[in-house]
């Protein structure tokens, strides 16, 4: 299988998806959801991205982030699958790679669009069978356990009065 092209992306506001390495379900262990989980929040701290919502599944991980300063998309998801890589094989004695190469990425275009995403990271847990409602689920943003950062501006209601729920 050859490695997925990815162009520099322009500043914006991303919905990605990067998978375990053969699809291997690393991620049922509670030490490895942690580490990702630890590394991503690190990085947000850090200032690299800023990170809007999450899901760690069994077999990979979902996120709408947007890339702060000169930071490429790519870099930032280099930064998360590095590290955590690296502290899941050193911590964990981990002998297999931990990510597929590569990853998904969509660009989110409004809040509509941004809604949706929102929603389906909230629901993966619950349409695998995880959990019955996604607050139930300790590795996502839907469990309101994490820190995220808010909507963009730019994807914020232009009309007066205008609501957006996104939860």
């Amino acid at each position: 299988m050859s490695k997925p092209r990815h162009h520099i992306h322009a500043p914006g506001t991303y919905f990605i998806t990067t998978q375990t390495w053969q699809r291997r379900p690393l991620f049922t262990k509670l030490a490895a959801a942690e580490i990702l989980i630890a590394q991503t929040m690190h990085y947000r701290r850090e200032g690299v991205y800023l990170l809007h919502h999450f899901v760690v599944m069994p077999d990979h991980f979902h996120a709408l982030l947007t890339p702060c300063n000169e930071v490429t998309l790519e870099k930032a998801l280099q930064l998360i699958k590095g590290s955590s890589s690296y502290r899941i094989r050193r911590e964990l004695n981990h002998r297999f790679p931990v990510w597929q190469v590569g990853f998904y990425d969509h660009r989110i275009r409004d809040a509509a669009d941004w809604k949706k995403h929102i929603h389906y990271i909230a629901q993966n847990p619950v349409a695998g069978r995880l959990v019955v409602q996604p607050a139930a689920y300790p590795f996502s943003s839907a469990s309101g356990r994490w820190e995220l950062d808010p909507l963009p501006q730019r994807l914020k209601p232009t009309r007066v009065g205008a609501s957006l729920r996104t939860g």
